[in-house]
């Protein structure tokens, strides 16, 4: 069912049905307690008739409705009434006039016992007419048996319900056309909103991230839909211009050590060369292998790193650093360089031990790589608000300020270290480590040619896990 069916339907048609519905269920409910009030009035007549039959001259009996003053003003609303003698014979009736052209007067009705309660029926005549009637058994002064009836049409009543029914079916018809016609028009403005974000998910199916969905200013759910999807268009956008980057990257790291493997081992057979000069090639082939699989594992490492499928558990980083350092001091004797930690106690907090050692290893590495001998590598561990921040300080060239934030790209290299050994990829492990983490590592301000400081930060408590 298309929306704007399901809007007419579910918007209109039903919302309609339900006004008919109820509207007819009030009507009836209208009915009966207009015919309810009909049966107070009749039994307050009935009442102040029955007492007053026999207060005329000679106690004779008499019906006061026929000798009231305003009787031509109430004619035409008032009830009829009809007193039977003992033998069940018309004494009188009001209004006087032939009993043979009332329909109601034309029967014998024998009182009954004095003092029971009244009696309410309904009399459907052959003209179709509805009348109301009550019946009072009343006793004479002188011990005689009269019944007294009362009966008041229900034409009005039929007449207020009918008028009722006019209005509320007309204005319920009235509030279904509106519905409907409000409807058309939301189910269209739906209808194009969906349509454009249906648009867009098609062009993302066909991998085109190029544009963002159509504008929408709507701050409804529809609205909050095209910002996500925005959102995640935008991502996806730089997610494959990352992509392209690591391909275009890796591809030329490839293609150096394959150009120079090839050159070595075309040179070696060219012409026959002595088991020295072979030796000699092999091992130049071999060191440019070794190249290689260092490459391979730091894109697996940097590839596993985006996913994020770790076991983060409650550690202390303080300890993690702390053998992180340990591990690189044999580096760092070897170079003449020196590493000196500052630690503020134990730092609690989620994350996975592996991912977090490579990490810190990978800055560790960093440092000593950039800094000359003698030089001297700072690390600090410390607390700041909610979060545990690791500082790597080193003692190289610094990191100008426009390449602060292209060093965390993979295969990004400083100008001026292009032959420094390396693949690119170190620091781009340790910010995906670190969103991963639910933090963050960027370049510390204030540094520019008095070495570089590496920032890791990760929260103290546990963060909320993200999904790619």
């Amino acid at each position: 069912m298309t929306l704007a069916r399901r809007l007419w339907l579910l918007g209109a048609l039903v919302p309609a049905l339900a006004a008919f519905v109820a509207l007819a269920l009030a009507g009836q409910l209208f009915r009966y307690d207009l015919e309810r009030s009909l049966d107070r009035a009749l039994l307050a007549q009935a009442a102040v008739e029955s007492v007053s039959l026999f207060d005329g001259p000679g106690q004779k009996v008499h019906l006061h409705m026929a000798v009231s003053p305003l009787v031509e003003q109430v004619r035409p609303f008032a009830p009829h009434g009809y007193l039977h003698g003992p033998d069940g014979a018309l004494v009188m009736r009001y209004p006087p006039g032939p009993v043979e052209g009332d329909p109601l007067a034309d029967a014998r009705h024998v009182p009954g016992v004095p003092g029971g309660a009244p009696v309410l029926m309904t009399h459907h005549l052959p003209d179709g007419s509805r009348w109301r009637e009550v019946l009072v058994n009343v006793r004479s002064p002188h011990g005689e048996r009269f019944l007294l009836r009362l009966a008041a049409s229900l034409g009005q009543v039929d007449a207020s319900v009918g008028t009722y029914h006019r209005m509320a079916f007309a204005l319920a018809a009235v509030l279904g056309a509106a519905l409907l016609v409000l409807q058309t028009q939301q189910a269209r403005r739906l209808a194009r909103r969906l349509g454009a974000i249906t648009r867009h998910l098609g062009q993302l199916r066909e991998g085109d991230f190029s544009r963002a969905p159509v504008e929408d200013a709507e701050p409804d759910e529809i609205g909050q839909l095209r910002a996500v999807l925005a959102e995640a268009t935008e991502r996806l956008r730089g997610a494959r211009a990352a992509q392209e980057r690591l391909i275009a990257g890796a591809a030329h790291e490839l293609r150096t050590p394959l150009t120079l493997m090839r050159t070595s081992m075309d040179l070696a057979l060219r012409r026959d060369r002595s088991p020295d000069a072979l030796r000699a090639s092999l091992l130049e082939a071999r060191a440019e292998v070794d190249r290689l699989a260092v490459l391979a594992g730091n894109m697996l490492d940097l590839a596993v790193a985006g996913r994020g499928a770790w076991d983060r558990r409650r550690g202390d980083l303080s300890t993690l650093v702390t053998q992180s350092v340990e591990g690189a001091r044999a580096e760092a004797e070897r170079r003449g360089q020196l590493i000196r930690l500052e630690t503020s106690g134990a730092a609690v907090a989620h994350f996975d031990a592996g991912a977090l050692r490579q990490a810190v290893d990978n800055l560790l590495s960093n440092a000593l790589k950039f800094s000359p001998e003698g030089g001297e590598v700072v690390v600090r561990l410390s607390r700041a608000g909610g979060r545990h921040q690791l500082r790597v300080v080193d003692s190289g060239p610094g990191i100008p300020l426009a390449e602060r934030e292209a060093v965390f790209e993979p295969f990004h290299r400083v100008l001026g270290t292009r032959h420094t050994p390396g693949t690119g990829l170190g620091l781009a492990i340790v910010r995906e480590v670190a969103e991963q983490h639910g933090g963050r590592a960027y370049i510390a301000p204030g540094r520019e040619e008095a070495g570089a400081e590496v920032v890791l930060e990760v929260p103290a408590s546990a963060p909320p896990e993200r999904s790619g």
